[in-house]
């Protein structure tokens, strides 16, 4: 398996955006919505730069945890009357979570003649 892959990478863009978009526009640099790109985006940066330095599924699986929670994010924190930080995290939390869920399940397949009932015959 390789390390360092694209979905990773990607990831981490993902997070770094997060990170700097309430400060080139997307919403106040103060506010509710603010606050949680800043404190997702930069764990979605961590656990990305984990994955990619020591690749295991539960760190595919708080990505995608942490990307599912960037779309009910606007409505459980009262910001989904801000089109731009609102569109912006669900944007971004379903490419996270999809990314990360893509990699999970990639990991977690049976490689082939390798699973309960293969023999590496076919």
């Amino acid at each position: 398996m390789k390390t360092q892959r694209w979905q990773d990478w990607t990831i981490v863009l993902l997070g770094g955006w997060l990170v700097l978009s309430p400060f080139i526009g997307i919403g106040a640099i103060s506010d509710t919505a603010a606050i949680n790109s800043y404190l997702i985006g930069t764990a979605v940066v961590l656990f990305s730069f984990a994955a990619i330095t020591g690749p295991q599924v539960w760190k595919e699986y708080t990505n995608m945890t942490l990307g599912i929670w960037l779309v009910v994010a606007p409505f459980v924190l009262g910001f989904a009357n801000l089109p731009g930080p609102m569109w912006n995290q669900v944007i971004v939390g379903l490419l996270v979570a999809a990314i990360a869920l893509g990699v999970t399940l990639d990991k977690t397949a049976p490689t082939e003649g390798h699973g309960p009932h293969g023999h590496g015959h076919t």
